[in-house]
């Protein structure tokens, strides 16, 4: 049985599947392979729980803004802006571990190609940590200004590199995207 590699299906989300290792790797070890299959089934797990936690501090803050500009006391938010701040570091934790699961594959003996689609999967979750991190720093600056009386100009800022961040992320996991799509029969397409 030849084993696959899932390619990513939508471009922040990555869906790789977990795939069944053969009855002599319990006498063997696992092969190379399959330790490649397992690093990316471990990453896959984190990247899913990562998403769910994303979504809801993105959720809770788009939240917050509507109640803000519709008039609404921003004093009254901070529990919300911090529920979200606390939200999305939670989530990064899963998105580094699933970092970390990935990086495992550079130090195996499997075709190039697979290392080069960790490597830009690698890549696209470090720039996604990075504009993370950013939007974190928002938070924390929301939570103590939520009207953003004193620090408009800096919460801009950052929010202009949080945007810039993620289309680097976005434009890095296309890459991942394209290469998966250039090797068919070594990563297989993810399951709709």
């Amino acid at each position: 049985m030849r084993y696959m590699i899932n390619r990513p299906a939508p471009v922040v989300v990555i869906l790789l599947s977990a795939l069944v290792l053969a009855g002599c790797s319990a006498v063997f070890g696992e092969s190379p392979r399959e330790q490649a299959d397992k690093a990316i089934s471990n990453a896959n797990e984190s990247i899913s729980k990562h998403n769910v936690l994303f979504d809801d501090a993105r959720s809770t803050y788009a939240n917050v803004k509507q109640k803000i500009e519709s008039g609404d006391d921003p004093s009254k938010e901070k529990d919300n802006i911090a529920e979200a701040k606390n939200t999305l570091e939670k989530a990064r934790r899963y998105l580094q571990d699933a970092r970390e699961s990935l990086g495992t594959v550079a130090d195996l003996d499997v075709d190039p190609t697979i290392k080069e689609y960790a490597s830009l999967l690698s890549e696209a979750m470090d720039a996604q940590l990075a504009a993370e991190a950013k939007e974190i720093e928002f938070y924390g600056i929301l939570e103590e200004d939520p009207a953003l009386q004193n620090n408009r100009e800096e919460a801009l800022d950052l929010l202009s590199e949080v945007g810039e961040g993620y289309k680097k992320a976005e434009k890095t996991y296309d890459e991942a995207q394209n290469l998966a799509n250039a090797h068919p029969k070594l990563i297989e397409a993810a399951p709709q």
